[in-house]
């Protein structure tokens, strides 16, 4: 006979490991798992108790993330396989961040501030730009009868559509799942039915500081039905296991996504490394992009700063270090085609002189990965390293002046013919900066 008593020591030991679970986890894959643990909870009553107990998690991490950083990392040795792969499984060779973290504090901590690592990340109220505020998360269309409101409640953060007039207004409301876009020019957003990923139909602006209609929606239609494709995926986060042959661009396994882009998206699998590392049997090296062949090494940004190209393997299967062409096939260009200043930084590099005569030239000679790059007199300085400002021809009028100045006279910022938002009547394009490094006639030293 089942006693009351009996459900209540199995609820215990379920919170005891519920609590030992989250223990080696923080940031966004503490929130999936507690997002998580209460789809699979059925009881209302289990509910009720874990409500209370999860309530707490958020508060004991706050203070455990106060401690220095040297008292709350664990050595390589200390941190268990399942550990080290949270959220990869099925991708043994593949150990994640945290693993990383353990004896790279300094670069993981600062790479965590880069635009590619917040790339993609859960819902929050940091996470999410657009203002939820009365008034300002009213985004309306071309079409008077129809808007969308934007709001955040306890459970979550949502986005509805209303069309028509009372009393008549139908309306539609979806969640806020997932957020794309580390914020620098704009940002999308994405939302679960069952396994299956959409785009919402608002997104948010930088340069607007407003909602706007999301990139590939009608303005002024009601739409909740973009799916996303993988190649979408591939560019904003590390890791989305689709789901079988069900031939559904846009199904996934929900808890496959593994968020932001990640230390092994551009050094490759860590495994082997993190092993030798726990062990102390050796130290096989991690992929080091500077010990590759200029060529692989582009490749490494091409896979997502390399314009168009066609998958030929499964999605997320690219291994850094391998020819990208083994994985994604060029689609041919026009010779007279303009290269669009978005997604192909690597093609608008290589056509200018500076790549061309330059052998060592590459993305990292400019950019460190690791780092927030966001002043772009700050870039001024690698230019400077091949050229005297006295050879430029706006030397004589600007003087000393012109070396803060030579990205934004010779990679200006454009705007992209690919991101181009209809919204509310009027077309509105993402300002991205061009790495067609030239002499612009138009452009004009500050």
């Amino acid at each position: 006979m089942h006693h009351p008593a009996d459900t209540h020591t199995g609820l215990e030991r379920f919170i005891k490991s519920i609590v030992s679970d989250f223990a080696g986890f923080s940031g966004w894959q503490l929130q999936w798992r507690r997002q998580r643990l209460f789809s699979i909870v059925s009881s209302r009553c289990a509910k009720i108790t874990l409500a209370g107990l999860l309530l707490t998690v958020p508060l004991v991490f706050e203070a455990h993330a106060q401690k220095p950083p040297q008292e709350i990392l664990k050595s390589p040795g200390d941190i268990s396989k399942s550990e080290r792969s949270p959220l990869v499984a099925g991708r043994q060779n593949y150990v994640g961040d945290e693993a990383c973290r353990a004896c790279h504090l300094d670069k993981t901590q600062s790479y965590w501030k880069t635009a590619h690592h917040l790339s993609s990340r859960l819902p929050t109220k940091e996470s999410i730009l657009g203002s939820f505020a009365e008034g300002k998360n009213i985004f309306r269309t071309s079409n008077p009868g129809l808007y969308f409101r934007m709001d955040s409640k306890a459970d979550g953060f949502y986005q509805s559509s209303f069309l028509g007039n009372p009393p008549g207004t139908r309306s539609h409301t979806e969640r806020f799942d997932v957020v794309i876009g580390s914020g620098r020019v704009g940002q999308t957003y994405l939302f679960w039915k069952n396994d299956d990923l959409f785009q919402l139909p608002v997104s948010y602006w930088v340069d607007l500081d407003s909602w706007i209609n999301s990139p590939g929606y009608r303005d002024g239609v009601e739409r909740f039905e973009r799916p996303v494709a993988p190649r979408c995926l591939e560019c904003h986060l590390t890791y989305a296991e689709s789901e079988g042959s069900s031939g559904q661009e846009n199904k996934y396994k929900p808890g496959s996504l593994v968020l932001g882009i990640s230390c092994e998206r551009c050094h490759g699998p860590g495994r082997e490394h993190v092993d030798a590392m726990t062990s102390g049997k050796g130290t096989p090296a991690i992929l080091h992009l500077t010990k590759l062949t200029r060529e692989l090494q582009m490749d490494v940004c091409a896979q997502c700063h390399g314009g168009r190209r066609i998958a030929t393997t499964v999605p997320f299967s690219y291994v850094p270090g391998e020819p990208l062409d083994n994985y994604y096939s060029r689609v041919a260009m026009d010779p007279g085609a303009m290269v669009d200043v978005h997604g192909n930084q690597v093609a608008l590099l290589q056509m200018s002189r500076c790549y061309q005569s330059s052998p060592d030239l590459v993305c990292s000679t400019c950019h460190d990965v690791h780092q927030p790059q966001r002043d772009a007199a700050g870039f001024s300085t690698f230019c400077l390293k091949c050229h005297r400002p006295e050879a430029c021809g706006e030397f004589p009028r600007l003087k000393e002046k012109i070396t803060e100045s030579c990205i934004d006279c010779h990679m200006p910022v454009q705007s992209s013919n690919l991101i181009v938002s209809n919204s509310n009547g009027k077309k509105v394009r993402a300002m991205v900066r061009s790495h067609w490094i030239k002499i612009y006639p138009s452009a004009q030293n500050p």
